[in-house]
């Protein structure tokens, strides 16, 4: 090279670039804080007594240290052995230890126990807003919380099972050692209901229960047969469905029998899931395993109903903390990314995107925490029917509605990324893999949508209850009020009932968040929800929002680096 460019030669170690125009990650904020919609709905619905709690909860889960546990709990999933090394039958599941660590901050927290513990208004709603906060770190380990805190109606039916194991049920500790349920202080719980050739249709159940001695509830059985999906195979027993001579019934089958040995409970293998893969979902075959009769025989699923319905309520909250997940880190990356001359956040259309994702998280919030405070009045005052009904019918379409809503939801959040929405580094890839999930478990969408039809046909007093809970924003807005009319009408002529069925549960769930978010009085949210879903826009994607809205205000909703 000549002498005089040698100054020009490049350092083999040159710096290519610096980064910049890249948004800073979402975490070390607070979770409660920054979200007015759900500190709103908690004050709206009698839990405002519990927001220092959620607040201390909501920056927790909004440490670098706690996100970085979700990915951890995904990055390495579950192991499955069958045998220990000398031979001996284990149907051991080993987990990471991050899986183990929010498993202790959700019990530790009272996500699975707190309003049994301590039943008060606003209790239900309390819990709920904690496990919203909680499952936007990381979805999977939400399902044995989940399992464990809606046991507690079934157990409670034999007094005798519910003195010996609710004690540790609603402890409020995590011990995930593999030992009998009698040494332990602290036990989760799972359930086995579904079977390979059954699926929703429980009654076609083939797992068979024999009386060890005497019959009936509290009495011993042992149980044969096979569960098609188990998820949580390591908790300390499982509520199951089985068959008697008197029809099914459900029994309470522990890891361990009392004398200590295994209770023959045996995995066959861990399905590979495309979501969810931090909870372990299994396949296994009960060889005479050891249970207790829970409830009357042959009444098994109205034993077992209580805990699908609690288990319902957990699938609205865990895919609403799901789309404000989503929603948040949409709006974070559009606030610290430029493009052609200013922040996506300032981009018209990118603003329309953002606010009509975060219309759909307002009225997720608002009818899943109006169906908390129905919790909270129905078990308060058991003689309440309005909340009684107002659950009934509120419940499977609410489940219906928020949990068929997500994965679009996340879909559209994650393309707000681009490419970096697309790869593991980021929880986008995550929470567009675990958005259908919900809408699967506990009943897929025909079932809720057939549920709400059986509701009808059994109680028809559901169908006025929802009425006049829609009736206290009657003449508030032309447009709710013909959305509602027309819905009154839909049920004037229920021929092809089945047919029409998710037509029916999209307008009931539409109308009740629409009046819900009329009622809690912010005009800006109520108006530009209804101008979008309850307008002439039709089928539609996000981002087709009309024209006049005040999206400021919206958009600040959403933004989780903003509290007001």
């Amino acid at each position: 090279m000549n002498a005089k460019h040698e100054h020009l030669k490049p350092d083999p170690l040159a710096q290519t670039h610096d980064v910049f125009n890249q948004a800073r990650a979402l975490e070390d904020y607070n979770a409660y804080d920054s979200d007015t919609a759900l500190r709103e709905a908690v004050r709206r619905h009698g839990a405002g007594w519990a927001e220092p709690a959620l607040s201390a909860h909501g920056a927790k889960t909004g440490t670098a240290e706690i996100i970085e546990w979700g990915f951890l709990a995904n990055e390495h999933k579950p192991q499955f052995f069958s045998h220990d090394r000398q031979g001996y039958r284990v149907d051991y599941v080993k987990y990471h230890e991050s899986y183990h660590r929010l498993m202790a901050l959700g019990l530790e927290s009272g996500i699975h126990s707190a309003p049994w513990t301590d039943p008060k208004p606003g209790a239900h709603v309390a819990r709920a807003a904690k496990s919203y906060l909680q499952a936007q770190v990381e979805a999977g380990h939400g399902c044995p919380l989940t399992m464990t805190f809606a046991a507690v109606p079934s157990i409670s039916l034999k007094p005798s099972l519910a003195k010996e194991w609710l004690p540790k049920i609603l402890n409020n500790a995590y011990d995930p050692r593999n030992v009998p349920h009698y040494e332990k202080e602290a036990l989760t719980i799972g359930m086995g209901m579904t079977e390979k050739q059954g699926g929703s249709d429980v009654r076609a159940n083939t797992t068979r229960a024999w009386a060890v001695g005497a019959e009936g509830p509290g009495e011993p059985y042992e149980l044969v047969g096979h569960k098609w999906f188990t998820s949580a195979p390591m908790c300390d027993a499982f509520l199951v469905l089985a068959q008697t001579e008197n029809g099914l019934s459900c029994f309470l089958v522990p890891r361990w029998r009392p004398d200590g040995s295994k209770n023959p409970i045996q995995v066959q293998r861990l399905k590979n899931k495309m979501g969810n893969v931090s909870n372990a979902s299994s396949e296994i075959e009960l060889r005479g395993a050891l249970g207790w009769m829970v409830g009357e025989e042959g009444r098994g699923v109205p034993a077992i109903i209580e805990m699908v319905a609690m288990t319902r309520f957990d699938c609205m909250i865990g895919s609403a903390a799901g789309q404000r997940q989503a929603v948040a880190q949409a709006v974070n990356h559009a606030a610290g990314r430029a493009a052609f001359g200013k922040t996506l956040l300032d981009q018209p259309l990118m603003r329309n995107v953002l606010a009509d994702l975060q219309l759909e998280v307002e009225g997720s919030l608002a009818i899943a925490m109006r169906m908390g405070e129905a919790l909270d009045q129905s078990t308060l005052d058991p003689k309440n029917e309005h909340e009684k009904l107002l659950l009934r019918l509120g419940l499977p379409a609410g489940k219906y509605w928020i949990c068929k809503r997500s994965p679009f939801h996340a879909y559209e959040a994650m393309e707000c990324l681009g490419g970096n929405g697309v790869t593991e580094d980021f929880i986008m890839a995550r929470l567009y893999r675990e958005a259908p999930i919900n809408a699967i478990w506990e009943g897929s969408g025909n079932v809720q949508a057939l549920d709400m039809l059986r509701a009808l046909a059994k109680t028809p007093a559901v169908l006025e209850t929802w009425f006049a809970e829609l009736g206290k924003t009657a003449g508030s807005d032309a447009r709710l009020d013909k959305a509602v009319n027309a819905l009154k009408h839909e049920f004037a002529d229920m021929n092809d009932a089945e047919y029409r069925a998710r037509d029916i549960v999209d307008r009931l769930s539409l109308t009740m968040q629409a009046s819900q978010l009329v009622e809690a009085g912010n005009a800006s949210v109520a108006e530009a929800f209804i101008a979008s879903r309850l307008g002439e826009h039709g089928d539609r994607n996000y981002g087709t929002l009309p024209r006049g809205l005040d999206l400021e205000t919206i958009l600040a909703r959403a933004n989780p680096w903003e509290s007001s």
